[in-house]
């Protein structure tokens, strides 16, 4: 549902955020850049883990599909059909 799209995106966005501005800081600190390239990649694999697969919480408003129409196009057969006739301009 879009409520549920809305709240991942939310929780990707700072998850990603705030392990982007911890990894920078903790890496400035120590003068050591690879851990701030680790920090944000385990903040993206932690917010990968929460947000991509379908977990209860993001179904919680699930969308009323219309009911399926029957219509009379169906009772054409295929030998019925006329074949499109294709010009070359």
């Amino acid at each position: 549902d879009y409520k549920g799209q809305k709240l991942a995106e939310q929780i990707f966005q700072g998850i990603i955020l705030v392990s982007a501005i911890i990894g920078f800081i903790y890496g400035y600190v120590i003068e050591q850049f690879c851990w701030t390239v680790y920090i944000f990649m385990a903040g993206f694999a932690l917010s990968c883990l929460l947000t991509l697969p379908p977990w209860p919480m993001y179904r919680c408003n699930p969308l009323k599909w219309l009911p399926v129409q029957e219509s009379g196009t169906e009772d054409k057969k295929a030998a019925d059909r006329k074949p499109k006739k294709h010009t070359k301009n």
